[in-house]
């Protein structure tokens, strides 16, 4: 929370993938890819909830086992190729529509730490 504004940080993660098979689920440095990202949004100073919108029973186990949300798998027609972020984000946001911040915690950006988070949620709060 920042200035009394709640912020979700949401971690779209499906199963599909054309380059590499179940990428979010692959190794990078001897842990899922999914893991980094889920790490930095936990040690975030700001963020109130971590959410995995996921359309995998395997992502969505190791989310709940890491302490996300990731109570609903993502609809079939959210977990496709031609699917876009903003579309998972709105179908989120209709479940859970208590927050005045979301973030888009991409797993394929695994190098992003918890600062570069909270840097920009401070940014984003002082620049409106």
């Amino acid at each position: 929370m920042i200035n009394n504004k709640r912020i979700l940080g949401l971690i779209p993660a499906r199963a599909g993938s054309k380059g590499i098979p179940n990428k979010n689920m692959a190794l990078f440095n001897g842990k899922p890819l999914i893991h980094w990202t889920i790490v930095a949004a936990q040690n975030s100073n700001y963020i109130d909830e971590i959410s995995v919108s996921t359309d995998d029973p395997t992502i969505q186990s190791y989310a709940r086992a890491k302490g996300c949300n990731a109570d609903i798998l993502r609809p079939c027609h959210l977990a496709t190729d031609s699917a876009s972020s903003i579309d998972v984000v709105v179908e989120v946001l209709e479940r859970q529509n208590n927050f005045d911040y979301v973030l888009l915690l991409q797993p394929t950006s695994p190098l992003r730490q918890s600062d570069d988070i909270d840097r920009c949620i401070v940014m984003a709060e002082q620049t409106g």
